[in-house]
């Protein structure tokens, strides 16, 4: 699946953490989940998972200097309680108030769902200004590798690099534990919010490729062959083979790809593609065939869905699907040749 969500029910062993965060799982609350696309304000990308192999990585120059600049302060490193002090909150609601874009409520909700137990082996590393703490950033660590899951910091420090700062204390703590890999989640292409973790080493730095299920080096990596680029391209040219043979169709963005990792909503097995191909003009059937592009597979699959529910009052957006969230039922045929999976629909469903 595309995108998937894990409720552990048992402290997370340090295995575990290792090989979910090998295959691109990451920490959500309590919760632990993936997922290869996102949307923001209306707009899709690739997500795309990075690591660090802390085997290889050497502070940059920049990283040096961030060093040296807050060399001042005092840093001390702990197990994490979900009874935070009344500093971090304090610290956690200044940032939350300062940043430019949404966060969790709460340290509470965005470490333990609200509630007072903890699945993994979580780190705090802490900064003071004398005895004043103004930064702190979480970690989980697992058997060989770590992941990093928030970052804040006294805005009124802003000139010390904080957040960066913290990341590279982070990233250098886990090398003194023997760790092979830190885990920063993911970043989007043409979504400049996450690239400041592309800074964290040139040279280090992976990302984990979805068409061959496998890390590869950050030089490695094309924009124009990200998940979400490949499916809409292939597409674009199965339109084209399409309209030549003058078969009706709509190429759409799904609304609801994510559903999966929606906690009441998860394990209905929905589909999670966010882009496919709308035969015949769409309506109120839900049963109509569509056409998919599978990167892990490199084929044309299509495939009927049916509904896993409607959804009442919602407003229409050009190019997007968003009437019904959906299931996929039944596999009727798959190809990588454009041409021959436009024959097929061609002539198996102009009748229909």
């Amino acid at each position: 699946m595309l995108a998937e969500l894990h409720f552990p029910s048992e402290p997370i062993l340090s295995e575990q953490l290792d090989d979910y965060l090998e295959r691109g799982w990451f920490r959500m609350g309590q919760n632990i989940f993936t997922t290869n696309f996102l949307k923001f304000k209306g707009l899709f990308y690739s997500a795309i998972w990075l690591r660090v192999d802390l085997n290889t990585f050497v502070p940059s120059k920049t990283q040096q200097k961030i060093r040296k600049l807050n060399s001042k302060f005092n840093v001390a490193v702990r197990l994490t309680s979900p009874d935070f002090s009344s500093e971090q909150i304090t610290l956690f609601d200044e940032y939350k108030n300062s940043v430019p874009f949404d966060t969790a409520p709460s340290l509470s909700h965005l470490l333990y769902n609200n509630g007072f137990r903890n699945v993994y082996d979580s780190y705090e590393i802490c900064v003071y200004d004398n005895e004043k703490l103004i930064a702190c950033g979480i970690i989980d660590l697992g058997k060989d590798s770590s992941e990093g899951i928030v970052c804040f910091y006294d805005p009124a420090y802003k000139k010390h690099s904080l957040g960066k700062y913290l990341m590279l204390l982070k990233m250098e703590f886990c090398q003194k534990q023997g760790m092979k890999f830190f885990y920063p989640g993911y970043f989007a292409p043409h979504y400049p919010m996450f690239d400041y973790k592309l800074d964290l080493s040139s040279d280090a730095m992976e990302y984990l490729e979805l068409s061959s299920n496998s890390w590869q080096p950050i030089s490695q990596f094309k924009v124009s062959e990200t998940p979400l680029a490949v499916m809409n391209r292939k597409l674009r040219e199965l339109s084209e083979c399409l309209k030549r043979r003058r078969f009706e169709h709509h190429l759409l963005h799904y609304e609801f790809f994510d559903s999966e990792i929606v906690p009441s909503l998860s394990g209905l097995q929905l589909f999670d593609f966010p882009v496919f191909i709308f035969c015949f003009e769409v309506g109120t059937s839900i049963s109509n065939p569509i056409i998919i592009y599978d990167v892990l597979s490199q084929q044309y699959h299509l495939v009927i869905c049916d509904t896993a529910y409607k959804l009442d009052n919602q407003l229409y957006k050009e190019h997007i699907f968003n009437s019904h969230l959906l299931q996929m039922t039944q596999h009727l045929f798959a190809s990588e040749s454009a041409e021959a999976m436009a024959l097929v629909v061609s002539k198996s469903l102009q009748k229909v």
